[in-house]
């Protein structure tokens, strides 16, 4: 055989194997991330769900690291009884999870499935005052943002500790994000460490930056 013949099969065997590759690239089904020692759903009930790795996020001081045995969920104000919980001990409480879309103002979303437990659940354990309106949430890196009480109870809002069935890495808000449902995603404090209900009115971070309190997603970003 030649020296021309040899040449032509070799570039035949490359053509191949990059063929093959490409193919495989191509066919192939999409794998699930392993997270410690939980996999990420892929989808849940016939909607698929955005990976972790290809979520957007925006944090003030970029991402916060907080120790699981040493934190507490502060939740006081208008309450009969002010409360610090564990982690654990806000895992022992009824979980529920809801597939929902995160809108950025900024034009980009992502779909997750997220877990936790509702608010309304901690609030029957500390009681709430009858004049209690408004519900603030303070983040460890500093952020905070507040929404209605009536909100929160009539949607069934959570704050979550896992999203796609695998526990909140630290970029996406661990130990909780409050999960706003229909609200723009600067009403999805990350990082939350307090919860604090009140009787008057309070705007967060970019709400006194000029960005509205309401910030109903499809509404005006600013006020």
């Amino acid at each position: 055989m030649g020296h021309l013949g040899v040449k032509q099969i070799g570039l035949a065997i490359i053509c191949l194997i990059v063929i093959t590759a490409v193919s495989g690239c191509i066919s192939a089904t999409k794998q699930p991330s392993v997270y410690g020692n939980e996999t990420e759903a892929t989808e849940y009930q016939g909607i698929e769900l955005t990976p972790i790795s290809n979520q957007g996020n925006n944090a003030i001081k970029g991402t916060h690291y907080i120790d699981r045995d040493t934190y507490r969920l502060q939740i006081d104000g208008l309450v009969e009884t002010p409360v610090n919980l564990t982690y654990d001990q806000i895992l022992e409480y009824p979980s529920t999870s809801k597939v929902l879309d995160l809108n950025c103002v900024e034009g980009w979303g992502f779909t997750a499935k997220w877990t936790g437990v509702q608010v309304e659940t901690l609030f029957n354990v500390t009681g709430v005052n009858e004049n209690a309106t408004t519900v603030i949430f303070y983040s460890a890196d500093g952020y905070s943002t507040s929404h209605d009480l009536d909100y929160l109870l009539d949607n069934n809002i959570m704050v979550a500790y896992k999203i796609n069935d695998v526990t909140l890495p630290p970029d996406r808000g661990f130990p909780l994000q409050l999960v706003a449902e229909d609200k723009y995603g600067y009403k999805w404090g990350k990082w939350i460490t307090h919860i604090q209900i009140t009787n008057t009115g309070y705007k967060g971070y970019w709400e006194t930056r000029g960005y509205s309190n309401k910030a109903d997603v499809g509404g005006p970003a600013f006020e």
